[in-house]
């Protein structure tokens, strides 16, 4: 039992090591080596966590961004009316990305020199994301609450508005958005997309 709780107190470590080092230097500039250093663990202890490097930013992306929040939210939006769980679903996201923001910013500007490995990964991670929500929606049209339409396009539609208004406000000009603001912003997307995916 002990050695279980010292293993995954290592791993959560290395995790939280490789999440600060990703998002202060990027994918490409953290070498594992650092990141088990900041862990204050032997590098090998790491690779004993994580075949690879590959594999350690793959497991930062599912546990710290947003799938994993959107699918222990699904449960919850269930019992609500659709337009209020949409603007839970869109404020959880701006409140993930605006967290996550420096991990953003530096795999923005370094996404072209991915390996094609590691864009397999982040494509795989987001369609996960896409996949969760395009079944919300799918479970809506099954009870005829839905215009039927293709679910997975509404889930980039829906995902891509925010994160489109994220990059574009909080990345590009600096703007920080009070959460009361982003609130009414939220309110003016969801009515606009609901708008066009409720069933009259």
């Amino acid at each position: 039992m002990g050695s279980e709780d010292k293993t995954f107190t290592t791993r959560e470590k290395v995790l939280a090591a490789a999440l600060q080092l990703f998002s202060a230097k990027g994918y490409l500039g953290a070498t594992t080596k650092e990141i088990a250093k900041l862990a204050g663990i032997a590098e090998v202890t790491l690779f004993r966590q994580f075949s690879s490097k590959e594999q350690l930013f793959e497991e930062v992306l599912n546990t710290y961004s947003f799938l994993p929040k959107i699918k222990s939210l699904i449960p919850e939006i269930e019992k609500l009316p659709y337009e209020e769980a949409l603007a839970l679903i869109a404020m959880r996201f701006l409140e993930t990305l605006k967290s996550r923001i420096e991990m953003i910013r530096i795999m923005q500007s370094e996404m072209s020199r991915y390996p094609e490995k590691i864009h397999k990964i982040y494509n795989s991670f987001l369609d996960g994301i896409i996949k969760t929500l395009a079944l919300y929606f799918k479970s809506l049209q099954d009870a005829g609450a839905l215009k039927e339409f293709n679910t997975e396009y509404a889930a980039r539609a829906f995902m891509g508005m925010f994160y489109s208004f994220f990059s574009a406000q909080e990345i590009l000009l600096g703007k920080k958005y009070r959460k009361a603001d982003l609130e009414l912003v939220v309110k003016e997307y969801v009515n606009i997309f609901a708008g066009g995916t409720v069933k009259k």
